[in-house]
């Protein structure tokens, strides 16, 4: 799931925030905590662990705490570049001759930049020169790959049972994960000390290409061109702005060097939180920790962000005319994860967003039947950094965005000015209480969970203590908030209108 698709950013909201539970799912989510135990590597790298017996599998997750966030001006789309070449091995990993391709690597490298210095000259770049240029730099591609095992990562990891291998690039992280049984726990350790200790960035060019092809799809999809807006305007300094996947322009001009550099600095142990959840022991899961990562150098702990959002004083607004259904955003500025009132705007999402009784799917979708889909929730793009506060709604055919801005407005205006019933809020309890118990037993909700917390507020055991904040949530406190974040000067729009469709 991506921070683009708003379907699945909605169903993580409703599946995961709560603003109560039973007793029942309270005592086990105390028994759960019990069990968590966590260890810190000398080089920094930590670990945290949950043994369940149940089953002979192990989810394994690898928290790089790097994101889209931490892509440099100019290099937008590094961060999912890289995770992109985690796949691709190592010296030990993906190579039938590590020391002759290191040569040919370096040759694709000098070819590159022969290429693209000539390009720079625009106008001026002599067209015969180029095409031998480019000749040159596909032919030390091609030799390059001759030693190059393709897919020896993935399929060591299939031969040993494991499932789910995958990864996902976010504004705020970059998660690598993927279970096996528990009887071959050691390969996960010996990979993850293969790709974090000595990466090969082998087939760079190539899989740069590749997203590069993402992008060009995802300007073409409306959803994904209309959210590229919305954060632009939204954001005019932090760069939560930027898209995730990167600018085309950076991204055709982004170098194997570019990648090395971009792992020296954000991949050191110290930023990385590994979480083993399943069929496992905690002294087992140390001694592997110690034999295959403990060598690594430590590094350093990269540099905090530096760029804070200054505050928005006027509504933004972005009006999108594109071959598509009619679809309706808007966005107010809220503070990120560890703001004493997180937690009542979590209840607020589920309040709005979670269920068929839920107040946009009532109002816009039941009732009015002005759209198809109608949500809200916190977090977007992302909770490490102040965020935003997300309303959608995709307007049913023959009603428009006005309508949809309209009925979002007066469930706006309910929260500022009249205090949610208790029943309501029992409501919401009852209707969230199963998604949080069936995400206990799942190893990977586990290793998400445990991971995201420990790095965004710097604890794991926030998971669960925070359960315990939306609990305490009151009618006071939405109403309070409500009326400080929903006001105009702080709201960004951004809208399709079918094309076609007469002017507003």
């Amino acid at each position: 799931m991506t921070a683009r698709n708003l379907s699945a950013r909605l169903w993580i909201v409703a599946g995961i925030l709560a603003t109560g539970i039973s007793a029942l799912a309270q005592d086990e989510f105390k028994e759960i905590e019990s069990r968590v135990n966590e260890f810190t590597l000398a080089n920094g790298w930590k670990f945290i662990v949950l043994e369940r017996h149940q089953a002979p599998v192990a989810a394994f997750l690898t928290y790089a705490d790097v994101g889209s966030a931490q892509d440099a001006s100019g290099r937008t789309g590094l961060a999912h570049v890289f995770e992109h070449m985690a796949f691709k091995g190592s010296s030990h990993v993906g190579t039938n001759n590590a020391a002759a391709e290191k040569d040919a690597l370096a040759r694709v490298d000098e070819a590159y930049y022969a290429l693209r210095d000539e390009r720079r000259k625009g106008g001026k770049a002599d067209p015969e020169k180029l095409k031998k240029l480019d000749r040159d730099f596909k032919a030390a591609q091609d030799a390059a790959g001759k030693f190059v095992v393709p897919n020896e990562y993935g399929e060591a990891v299939e031969r040993a049972g494991g499932r789910g291998l995958n990864a996902n690039t976010a504004p705020d992280a970059t998660n690598y994960f993927f279970s096996l049984p528990s009887n071959e726990m050691e390969l996960w350790f010996y990979l993850e000390a293969e790709r974090f200790g000595d990466p090969v960035l082998r087939e760079f060019y190539k899989e740069r290409d590749v997203v590069m092809e993402e992008r060009n799809l995802e300007e073409s999809q409306p959803i994904e061109h209309l959210i590229d807006e919305f954060e632009a305007i939204a954001y005019k300094a932090h760069p939560y702005h930027e898209p995730t996947i990167g600018n085309l322009s950076d991204l055709q001009n982004l170098t194997r060097q570019d990648g090395e550099a971009f792992f020296k600095k954000y991949y050191a142990p110290s930023n990385l939180i590994s979480v083993v959840v399943g069929d496992v022991t905690l002294q087992r899961v140390r001694e592997l920790a110690e034999k295959y990562l403990a060598s690594l150098p430590a590094g350093q702990k990269p540099e905090p962000l530096r760029t804070v959002e200054p505050p928005q004083t006027g509504e933004r607004r972005i009006t999108l005319r594109l071959q598509s259904q009619r679809v309706y955003v808007e966005g107010y500025h809220k503070p990120d994860i560890n703001d004493p009132d997180d937690a009542v705007y979590d209840a607020i999402a589920s309040l709005l967003s979670a269920g068929r009784s839920s107040r946009l799917y009532r109002s816009l979708v039941r009732d009015k039947k002005i759209a198809t889909a109608a949500g809200g929730f916190p977090g977007f793009p992302g909770q490490k950094y102040p965020g935003l506060f997300l309303f959608y709604a995709f307007a049913s055919p023959g009603h428009t965005n006005e309508e949809a801005q309209k009925a979002i407005g007066a469930e706006i205006e309910r929260l500022k000015t009249e205090p949610v019933s208790q029943e309501e809020l029992d409501g919401v309890k009852r209707r969230t209480r199963a998604g949080i118990i069936r995400g206990l037993g799942d190893n990977f909700t586990m290793a998400r969970t445990l991971a995201s917390y420990q790095a965004l507020t710097g604890d794991w055991r926030s998971a669960f203590t925070r359960l315990e904040k939306m609990a305490a949530v009151t009618p006071a406190d939405i109403l309070r908030v409500s009326k400080a974040t929903f006001v105009f000067d702080n709201r960004t729009v951004a809208e399709i209108e079918p094309l076609g469709a007469a002017s507003k």
